[in-house]
């Protein structure tokens, strides 16, 4: 699956959904890092396009087998940078005449977060038993970096991480812990954030969400602005 695609979005639901009568667990944890500006077969910004649009294009498509499941889950990835993000501008979700790669990685971060809270309020406000989640991945050695890089030309901040990762970095496997605690622990609960417990090393531990001013506006212009570049409608009650 292209997650810069919508085709390719659908195309797999579609495969999803006939091979299998119920979706457990999703992960939405693919993401491009600070790349130059790019934009989707939809014509969206790159990173936005692929880290959320696409992610929030799964997610829907694959609503009625995650209803149909005995408390699903779904788990959404963001980072760290989701710190240095701002909200979508409804306006200019794209960064068109604003773009920066630190700024649309850290956007569509901070959207990842919102996406997982404003889903779980979704959860909950129909009444079903699936749950959201939110994690953050350990700085873990993968080909992330290396793509960075290699879109780059080698930026010196995207060479700095690349670096860090192969040196200190975890493996995948452990990098993914996080995720998984967040997808299979038994005690976990939707709206929970599962991250490394020294922000990028350590066990997977369950971490309070710092709640901005505004936030419950962002969410609901985010889900908005969503439906409006995807065309599709997200609606657990509607699915339900």
């Amino acid at each position: 699956m292209d997650l810069g695609s919508l085709k390719s979005v659908r195309a797999a639901a579609d495969r999803i959904l006939a091979g299998h009568d119920r979706v457990d667990i999703l992960v939405n944890n693919a993401g491009l890092m600070a790349i130059p500006e790019r934009r989707t077969e939809d014509g969206f910004e790159m990173q936005f396009g692929v880290n959320h649009l696409g992610h929030f294009a799964l997610t829907a498509l694959l609503l009625p087998a995650l209803l149909r499941t005995d408390a699903a889950r779904v788990v959404s990835v963001t980072s760290t940078a989701h710190h240095m993000g701002r909200a979508i501008d409804p306006a200019n979700p794209h960064l068109e005449g604003r773009y920066g790669p630190w700024r649309a990685y850290a956007q569509s971060k901070l959207a990842n977060l919102h996406f997982g809270l404003g889903l779980q309020r979704r959860f909950e406000t129909a009444g079903v038993k699936a749950a959201s989640l939110i994690a953050h991945p350990r700085l873990s050695d993968t080909e992330l970096q290396a793509t960075s890089v290699a879109e780059t030309g080698g930026g010196a901040s995207q060479k700095f991480f690349h670096v860090l990762a192969g040196r200190i970095g975890m493996s995948a496997a452990q990098g993914a812990l996080p995720q998984l605690r967040a997808a299979t622990d038994p005690a976990a609960k939707g709206g929970q954030f599962y991250t490394p417990r020294f922000v990028n090393f350590g066990a997977a531990v369950r971490r309070p969400i710092l709640r901005r001013i505004g936030l419950s506006r962002a969410i609901e212009i985010l889900w908005q602005v969503s439906e409006r570049e995807t065309g599709i409608t997200l609606d657990v009650a509607a699915a339900r």
